[in-house]
């Protein structure tokens, strides 16, 4: 018995094998869920190819979340392999690197900006809107965010995005609630996945988290992150939402 038994999840934006996305998807099939993984354009390629190393092997949806006839079209894509969803990961998050990571916040341009904030933020209540006539009993949205109240090294523009992103999540908490749908999102610590690579500095963040997180950290090992993901999405959390879920090692809750 897994604790997401019967449960029908997409989980959106998985690219590679090193991903959130992808251990999330892995850890929900371990407790029993159909999964649904999606991506799109050129990265579309990549994750059929990786799906295959999952437990059972998922059919993965062509999903551009900043593309409305994707966003349209999400219903009858996902009807085509099952009649309904009970959670959504919303793995999925941009900023263009050059312009605006790693020390580039005075200098970022709005447009990169917009970019990043649609991608990053917008992005999650888009999800949430398409995937709405697909939940009719209730169910789970996860977001992933990177702890948004301190101002980071490097991190920049996308620290304004994730801030965005998680002030979102409480207002679909507000507005989804009616309707059964609880949003939440998991903060974790740094890990080295295919975005995090192109952080400038990105090392540093790993060093510090070494140094102060009273558990402890492996940036390698994404399987906490994805557990808690997977807790969010299943039903011992049934009273839980606009809540951020820090899975850091403890690193947010200590001082200098």
């Amino acid at each position: 018995m897994g604790i997401l038994d019967g449960k029908r999840i997409l989980v959106a934006g998985v690219t590679m094998e090193s991903s959130i996305g992808f251990a999330t998807a892995r850890v929900a099939q371990e407790q029993g869920a159909e999964v649904l993984i999606s991506n799109f354009g050129r990265a579309l390629g990549i994750t059929r190819r990786i799906a295959k190393r999952l437990p059972t092997e998922p059919p993965v949806l062509e999903l551009d979340v900043t593309d409305q006839s994707h966003l349209d079209s999400l219903a009858e894509q996902v009807r085509e392999h099952v009649d309904g969803l009970d959670g959504v990961v919303h793995s999925i998050a941009y900023g263009n690197p050059a312009t605006l990571l790693g020390g580039k916040f005075l200098s970022g341009p709005w447009e990169d900006v917009a970019q990043a904030v649609q991608v990053s933020a917008y992005s999650l209540k888009s999800l949430a809107v398409a995937a709405r006539p697909l939940m009719g009993a209730g169910g789970s949205l996860v977001g992933l965010t990177f702890d948004a109240t301190t101002a980071w090294p490097a991190y920049d523009w996308m620290g304004v995005a994730k801030a965005g992103l998680e002030s979102t999540s409480r207002y679909l908490a507000r507005d989804l609630g009616p309707d059964g749908i609880r949003c939440n999102l998991v903060s974790a610590g740094p890990l080295k996945t295919l975005a995090a690579k192109a952080i400038p500095g990105f090392e540093d963040l790993e060093s510090a988290w070494k140094e102060r997180a009273p558990l402890g950290w492996d940036e390698t090992d994404h399987t906490p992150t994805a557990r808690a993901v997977v807790a969010l999405l299943s039903d011992f959390f049934p009273a839980t939402t606009g809540e951020i879920v820090h899975v850091d090692g403890g690193f947010h809750a200590m001082g200098l």
